[in-house]
């Protein structure tokens, strides 16, 4: 039987992620770094998905740093993503405080109140997913291993979290010196949690 179908297509700066509801049912979902082939990674996602969205009718709306021209391209709406997080997180958790989110080359921050205030960090990808891959690639993992490893530490060390190339600096040599990569790891996502709080909270 037909149903309609909601689809949200998110192009990132550095993945596309897509999304397909019936309501709030989830029935198909993928997150995937695009390598800056954006167009052939939206085909790609989409065509992925095609086997959940025959025989019903859809809605798309697009977001993200990359979505603008895709939406013109497609002819569908677009939605500025800090909006479409607030509009969800108002729908699906109402109660929240503030929440954080960390892309690829920005990180924003959006209290809930009386009035909802937003900070966006500046040009500067200290702390953003960027940074995370650029530290995890140190430590020859990735993002969900770079968690995996941290679950596992005993310290923590100072490394700077402004700059990823002032990070190197401090990660590098740790690992020279024979520091435990559980340890760096949690570091590097401390410094993450320090950036948020000195460049968003304040």
């Amino acid at each position: 039987m037909s149903r309609v179908l909601n689809i949200g297509l998110d192009v990132g700066s550095t993945t596309i992620k897509v999304v397909v509801l019936d309501e709030r049912t989830i029935v198909y979902k993928k997150y995937l770094r695009h390598f800056s082939n954006i167009r052939n990674t939206v085909v790609s996602v989409l065509n992925d998905a095609k086997a959940s969205l025959q025989g019903h009718f859809l809605t798309l709306m697009v977001t993200g740093s990359g979505g603008y021209h895709i939406s013109q391209k497609l002819e569908v709406p677009f939605i500025q993503e800090v909006i479409a997080c607030t509009k969800a997180i108002k729908i699906m958790i109402p109660n929240t405080d503030a929440a954080i989110e960390l892309g690829g080359e920005d990180a924003k921050i959006t209290y809930f109140g009386e009035s909802i205030e937003q900070r966006m960090n500046g040009t500067c990808a200290g702390g953003t997913g960027a940074f995370i891959d650029q530290m995890a690639s140190l430590l020859q993992t990735d993002s969900p291993g770079l968690n995996e490893l941290a679950k596992n530490s005993h310290n923590i060390y100072p490394i700077a979290s402004r700059c990823g190339v002032f990070a190197k600096t401090d990660v590098q040599p740790l690992l020279n010196e024979g520091a435990a990569k559980e340890d760096i790891a949690v570091s590097v996502l401390q410094a993450v949690v320090n950036q948020t709080i000195s460049g968003l909270a304040q």
